[in-house]
């Protein structure tokens, strides 16, 4: 087998890897950048670029790689399943600064999966073998794969941990769980343990990763290069920090009440743009705050009154009342038990819509 390409450098040498996971209406330029500030993870990967005929690259998530100066690799994903459009579209974002193509083998929504493309392709090994040699064929450099475990069950699995190695994938991010389980429920950990033991490239474990120390403990059963984190550094964007922080054996930084309003501030500001309203601007900021909640108090109060706020001077109200009557306070390292960001995703039989967190 011929030898996979490097990775580029993380930030630590020899330490676990970090990455932002792709989150779809999230991962944008602003979003890195305030990641970045808080502590970057070695790796991006872009929202998906919706691939067929008729599409071109998205101007706005080429943004997140053309004016990105985070000083972090940045991966672009591909959602799709002709070849030809995929070959076209890799081809072209070759021409920009990736650190290389990442397929999506794993998006749970449904508008998505019905049309055969992200978890929807998990149905269907032998079209995911063509798609992968097509895209090996094409990409000189690093390809990549973001993967769940199954569709509705874990079948294809070890077929498709076979493809990886056969077509040289460099790298496979594993979410621990099928398509239809989407976020409910255990993450099955053993099995990335066991695409950790079978795949050529590292793995990186991907779900339910909710602080550093679950990180560690994530890694420590199994075995993985290190870890993908979602819709945990939407809620703390110190997670990477303080990961490195722990795999280092350094004392881990605690975040504040008062550190969280600052934080909420510059996402507010970072995320506005022109020709948005305010109160479309608010409603956005409302599905990064259903993170945050998470860990703000353990009667979930802050997310009652913040998913009432009409208008920037109402949201920013709630945070005062909220998080600066005791700004000293720590904001917990895990969320409340409890106090759920999405209550029809992660609770109910309702499923996630493709407007919702993604990834």
């Amino acid at each position: 087998m011929t030898a996979l390409a490097p990775l580029p450098a993380p930030l630590v040498a020899g330490a676990p890897l970090t990455a932002l996971a792709p989150m779809q209406d999230v991962t944008d330029l602003a979003f890195m950048r305030v990641i970045a500030h808080y502590g970057a993870p070695d790796y991006f990967f872009t929202e998906f670029f919706r691939v067929h005929a008729q599409s071109r690259p998205e101007k706005h998530i080429l943004r997140s790689i053309d004016e990105n100066t985070t000083g972090r690799p940045v991966f672009a994903q591909l959602i799709g399943e002709n070849i030809t459009d995929l070959q076209r579209t890799a081809e072209e974002l070759l021409t920009h600064r990736v650190a290389g193509i990442d397929l999506n083998l794993g998006c749970p929504a449904p508008k998505v999966y019905k049309k055969n493309v992200g978890g929807g392709l998990l149905r269907e090994p032998d079209k995911i073998a063509e798609i992968f040699g097509a895209l090996r064929a094409c990409v000189p450099g690093l390809f990549t794969v973001k993967m769940r475990l199954g569709f509705d069950d874990m079948s294809p699995f070890e077929r498709i941990l076979d493809l990886v190695n056969e077509h040289r994938v460099d790298l496979l991010s594993v979410h621990g769980r099928t398509v239809k389980e989407m976020y409910r429920g255990e993450v099955h950990y053993d099995f990335i343990a066991r695409a950790v033991s079978r795949v050529a490239c590292p793995v990186l474990a991907n779900g339910n990763i909710t602080s550093a120390a679950r990180a560690a403990a994530v890694l420590a059963h199994t075995k993985a290069a290190g870890v993908m984190l979602g819709r945990h550094a939407i809620r703390n964007p110190w997670l990477f920090r303080q990961c490195r922080e722990l795999f280092a054996g350094q004392p881990v930084t605690r975040v504040s009440l008062g550190d969280v309003r600052d934080y909420i501030e510059r996402l507010y500001r970072a995320t506005q743009a022109p020709g948005i309203p305010e109160r479309a601007h608010v409603n956005r900021m409302k599905k990064y705050l259903n993170f945050v909640g998470q860990s703000v108090d353990a009667g979930g109060a802050f997310l009652h009154d913040m998913r009432r706020a009409e208008s920037e001077a109402e949201l920013f109200h709630v945070c005062d009342r909220h998080l600066l009557a005791d700004p000293s306070r720590l904001f917990a390292d895990e969320p409340y038990p409890g106090v759920i960001a999405r209550p029809n995703c992660e609770t109910a039989l309702t499923p996630c819509s493709l407007d919702s967190v993604s990834a």
